[in-house]
């Protein structure tokens, strides 16, 4: 999609995201969260973890199965397949390095509402630079310190 091309917001949206939709992510980031201990998980665990009712999540779940994301039997467990796995993992590594990323600049308030948020549109591209600069901050630890009492002479001007 060339620059000098405009379209909406959800449009970007649509190619950046390959036909997942963000709920349909934010349920493989769960799915995947859920069955790190056991290998797998279950409707209701789901619904509440997600806080939305359980027919909201066989339907999904459906949809994600016929993708080949994952397997599901009726009124049984939800396992991730392979390439659930990998996307799992995936998203589940984007949410944490977003986060941690707002962390560093000192971002405390509604951390997961605007996690969730940048999430769902941010491009890979932007999220490889943003694992650098934290990866940078991390290795350089006397810059984080900087960074972090620039921040608070900021907050206080």
């Amino acid at each position: 999609m060339p620059d000098s091309d405009f379209f909406t917001f959800s449009e970007y949206l649509r190619k950046d995201q390959e036909q997942l939709s963000p709920s349909a992510q934010d349920y493989m980031e769960m799915i995947y969260r859920l069955s790190q201990n056991l290998g797998f998980t279950r409707v209701n665990d789901l619904a509440q973890a997600l806080n939305v009712q359980p027919s909201s999540v066989t339907k999904m779940i459906q949809k994600l199965s016929e993708m080949n994301l994952i397997k599901y039997e009726r009124y049984g467990v939800i396992m991730l397949k392979e390439d659930g796995i990998k996307l799992g993992k995936a998203l589940l590594y984007r949410h944490n390095l977003i986060e941690e990323f707002l962390r560093l600049l000192s971002i405390t308030d509604g951390i997961l509402s605007e996690t969730e948020k940048m999430e769902h549109t941010i491009s890979n591209d932007i999220l490889s630079g943003l694992n650098d600069l934290v990866d940078f901050f991390y290795e350089n630890p006397d810059v984080l310190r900087q960074w972090q009492l620039y921040r608070k002479k900021k907050k206080k001007s």
